[in-house]
């Protein structure tokens, strides 16, 4: 089974624009605007590649000037001195068109940086590591390629959205969920995967779930993993592994080559399944709640990852700050647990399901709501928490629903609010969640911010996941959340906290905290993959 789906270039052009009502852009600074061109390039060999590239793609996919380029510069982290402005855009609709755009930027040594729906909220959307990059735009790329109904694999381009497969799952009735990631309506499956994203349903791990994919290497060449070189092969999609060495991670988090079509086992839907949250009402009762998780994670009790989620970061889905607090310092500990308890939330709230038939929720359910209320958590499901906004929220996470309602952190300072992500990972143990809450509300308080986390056990990991948000509009407000986002991450890679992904700001700095050697192997296969660097140069530090 396959589908198409189409964009116009004006829908392109309103998708990479997302969240415009959100940010305003302004026109570019004089610096800025310099550091639009590719370094070490002069006009005149840029105005040529361009030509090239329209002669491929067509001249209505190419955006090469200021005004057109407008929605590939917006971003919600802060950038204050332009150095993450991409020099344009260019769309391709087929791999044959990635060859080509590939082989022009090698002759013109214009670096290309690959995005396939450009909405990395946090990290940093479609803006390049650093100014100069051309954006290889790969939403026009949004086929699936393939849908077997029998053992739940999907092949997809770059372009293919979440919502995209959900509505050619309900249209088709086919007996499976996907899982996905926060913002999955307008996110790529393959975006979020190559940059090892997590979901919430038993296949939240989007990387284990993914098998096989077709790579565009920089000298055009194609590589197929796993099982997918195989002539006349029948099980690209079934079995990750392949013979000799594993290849698909090297692709992950990388800038060794394009990646153009991916493969990914689906869950199949169970008869029932049923929702909970673990409401916990003090702010150090978070080591408990994650010791009470670990084992249920480990033994697959608890079949999906477990969102421990803070009361302001919830708040600030649906509330702006000013209907909370309107003073400059951040809210205090006692304001903000009375308004989580207006809105039916504790200090944390843990969310977790249960899937199969009733009588396995049946056994399973009062063995979870033992250790957790042990805990001192009040364990509530549908019926108590009748309609709340935020637990609805995560009960459609957990099925692999459509939502855009974290979109909201944004707006927390207003129209022009910003927010940039910082997801350190830790050993799921109660232990380190009281080191690194301390850590993070320590420093973000002295910034002038407020302490926004979510803690998700995967299985033995526990990630921190902290936005911060800032007054975008604000130049101030921007340097010192700059400020606090480096401080934050050399802090907790002081005490072997590093993050596992970044934004684009920030991937050097991280890259850093892996040691030189792992730096220096990064490297060696990226000269021998990319010896011109053309591939995004600066994505997770490799240049």
């Amino acid at each position: 089974m396959s589908g198409t789906f189409a964009f116009s270039r004006r829908d392109m052009l309103r998708a990479g624009a997302a969240g415009s009502a959100v940010i305003g852009t302004a026109a570019l600074s004089p610096l800025a605007r310099a550091r639009m061109m590719p370094q070490d390039m002069d006009r005149a060999a840029f105005a040529n590649a361009v030509r090239e590239l329209k002669a491929v793609v067509g001249d209505e996919w190419v955006f090469a000037d200021e005004a057109s380029t407008v929605s590939y510069r917006k971003s919600f982290i802060p950038d204050l001195r332009g150095e993450h402005i991409p020099s344009g855009a260019v769309a391709p609709k087929s791999v044959e068109e990635v060859q080509a755009i590939l082989r022009i930027a090698n002759t013109y040594g214009l670096p290309m940086w690959p995005v396939s729906t450009g909405h990395n909220m946090g990290y940093g959307m479609a803006t390049p590591a650093s100014s100069g990059q051309m954006i290889l735009d790969l939403k026009r790329m949004n086929r699936i390629l393939d849908f077997d109904a029998e053992l739940g694999t999907i092949l997809v381009e770059p372009g293919v959205t979440y919502q995209q497969i959900h509505d050619y799952i309900e249209e088709n009735d086919l007996p499976f969920w996907i899982d996905v990631p926060t913002v999955g309506p307008i996110v790529s499956m393959v975006g979020n995967t190559l940059e090892r994203g997590v979901g919430y349903t038993p296949y939240g791990d989007h990387f284990f779930m993914q098998c096989g994919m077709e790579v565009c290497l920089a000298d055009g060449s194609i590589l197929k993993t796993g099982m997918g070189s195989i002539e006349k092969g029948n099980t690209w999609q079934a079995f990750k592994w392949g013979y000799g060495p594993y290849l698909d991670g090297l692709f992950t988090q990388s800038n060794f080559g394009v990646v153009t079509k991916l493969g990914m086992w689906l869950m199949p839907r169970p008869p029932v399944y049923k929702p909970f949250v673990a409401r916990s009402a003090n702010v150090e009762d978070v080591a408990a709640i994650t010791d009470v998780i670990r084992p249920f994670r480990m033994n697959n009790l608890i079949p999906n990852g477990v969102l421990i989620m803070g009361a302001l970061y919830q708040l600030a889905m649906f509330r702006r700050r000013s209907d909370i607090w309107q003073q400059a310092q951040p809210i205090p500990a006692d304001v903000l647990k009375a308004e989580a308890k207006r809105n039916g939330l504790g200090m944390w709230n843990t969310y977790f399901a249960l899937y199969g038939t009733e009588e396995i929720i049946a056994a399973t359910e009062p063995i979870l709501r033992a250790a957790f209320e042990g805990a001192g958590a009040e364990v509530l499901t549908d019926a108590e928490m009748n309609g709340n906004p935020w637990f609805e929220h995560h009960k459609t996470l957990m099925r692999g629903g459509m939502t855009l309602e974290e979109i909201g952190l944004v707006r927390w300072w207003g129209r022009n609010g910003g927010a940039v992500a910082f997801a350190p990972v830790a050993p799921a143990k109660g232990s380190e969640t009281r080191g690194q809450t301390e850590l993070a509300t320590r420093i973000m308080n002295k910034w002038g911010f407020d302490y926004a986390p979510a803690y998700a056990v995967g299985g033995r990991e526990l990630h921190h996941i902290i936005f911060l948000m800032f007054d975008k509009g604000d130049e101030t407000s921007s340097a010192n959340a700059e400020k606090c986002m480096d401080e934050m991450i050399r802090e907790f890679g002081a005490r072997g906290w590093a993050a596992y992904r970044s934004s684009v700001s920030t991937m050097d700095l991280v890259a850093q905290q892996y040691g030189q050697t792992n730096r220096d192997v990064n490297a060696r296969i990226k000269q021998a993959l990319d010896p011109n660097h053309i591939i995004a140069p600066g994505k997770q530090g490799i240049a």
